[in-house]
């Protein structure tokens, strides 16, 4: 399953597909991919973008400095690269299954500027559970129809990212090609991302949307004026970043999106930002899959470079998606030495299932260093549609980062 690594980014190297290069950072466009918080560019930056980044320590450069200098050389010659671990504890109040989970995700990723309008992206991960459950369905082992931990499971070894970007000189359009993660800029917002945000699906990409794994894909961006952009993309419907290859080449089972939107500039494209996304996976030749298409609305907007209230709404023919129709209300916060905070609530309903389920999550940030972030987390769950007995389940989580 964990594959070979070495081959497989030989392989990709010459087989890349995409992504679109000014929704890169939160507040400065960058030279990077059309990508958004949970990204390899936004994971390259120290702090948030919007927040002065004056940290409370200098952990880990002052206890490793000559790596960092190592890599601040590198850097100024075009090659920005990070490596980072993630742990993440949760407990559940769920009288049904494990009720504690815990994983942890070691990531390698980094961006050559090859020439001055393309760059080569890359990130391997290994994501390892520690408990018999993962955070990612310790919800559903307690009967919540719910990803209580969005990204923390017991895949292994991963190749997420290899991706080439081109962009146009003025940054009116870009395109990325290779092996790329939907999920980096569908339906995109401030506080989208599982590493440095909330970590419940409902406040990911939309959870109405049936989002492919990390694998082969195409996608190109344009500005449509000074405030509006269309973004589309194509991604094999039945990719494995465990096992990258070329079938969606011979099956044709394809993921595809159509953005449109509007944002009060380029460089704040995921703070101030409105759109509409639609979307349609194919049927898997194999029968495994049927059809499935939707769309989802969204709209956030930063106030005063410190609250980010935000709306979220899907709906789809919940064949595959988490959920048939999703409405997510909530609010974020960028608070000094980039701390960051949010508390969102969201109403669901799913395919099969005569009932809805209400969600809740609040976060806070702590960002101790630029290498060194603790986030406590609390999530509550009403009516779990997977377990009558249950009218409520509340977990507790604690998410740290380390990065070197």
């Amino acid at each position: 399953m964990r594959g070979n690594i070495a081959r497989t980014l030989s392989f990709l190297v010459v087989t890349s597909v995409a992504q679109f290069g000014w929704l890169s950072s939160p507040v400065k466009a960058q030279q990077g991919g059309l990508s958004g918080p949970s990204s390899v560019e936004a994971d390259l930056k120290p702090g948030d973008g919007v927040t002065d980044p004056q940290f409370r320590s200098d952990f880990p450069r002052n206890v490793a400095p000559g790596w960092f200098a190592w890599k601040d050389t590198l850097a100024e010659k075009g090659f920005r690269f990070n490596l980072d671990y993630f742990a993440l504890g949760q407990y559940s109040s769920a009288d049904t299954g494990e009720g504690e989970a815990a994983s942890g995700i070691f990531r390698f990723y980094g961006n050559w500027q090859a020439t001055e309008y393309g760059s080569l992206t890359f990130k391997i991960e290994d994501r390892h559970a520690y408990t018999s459950v993962a955070p990612q369905f310790l919800g559903l082992d307690g009967g919540a129809l719910s990803i209580t931990g969005t990204a923390f499971n017991d895949n292994g070894t991963l190749l997420t990212n290899l991706f080439w970007t081109q962009r146009a000189a003025d940054g009116s359009w870009t395109l990325q090609f290779g092996q790329i993660d939907v999920t980096d800029f569908v339906d995109i917002y401030g506080a989208v991302s599982p590493y440095t945000a909330f970590q419940n699906l409902a406040f990911n990409t939309n959870p109405t949307i049936n989002t492919p794994n990390p694998g082969l894909g195409l996608a190109g961006g344009a500005r449509l004026g000074s405030n509006f952009y269309v973004v589309g993309s194509l991604a094999d419907a039945n990719a494995d970043p465990s096992n990258p290859n070329l079938d969606v080449l011979s099956d044709g089972d394809l993921f595809k999106s159509l953005e449109l939107g509007y944002t009060s500039g380029f460089d704040r494209i995921y703070l101030d930002n409105i759109h509409l996304t639609l979307w349609q996976a194919d049927a898997s030749k194999d029968g495994s899959r049927p059809e499935d298409y939707g769309a989802a609305f969204s709209a956030a907007w930063l106030v005063q470079n410190k609250w980010l209230p935000f709306f979220r709404a899907g709906a789809s023919k919940g064949t595959a998606a988490l959920y048939d129709r999703s409405v997510s209300i909530g609010l974020g916060y960028y608070g000094r030495n980039t701390d960051g905070a949010g508390i969102g609530l969201n109403w669901a309903e799913a395919r099969g299932v005569d009932d809805s389920q209400f969600s809740a999550e609040a976060f806070y940030r702590f960002s101790i260093s630029p290498g060194l972030q603790i986030t406590p987390s609390i999530q509550f769950i009403g009516n779990p549609l997977l377990n009558a007995d249950e009218s409520s389940i509340t977990l507790i989580g604690l998410r740290t980062r380390i990065v070197f």
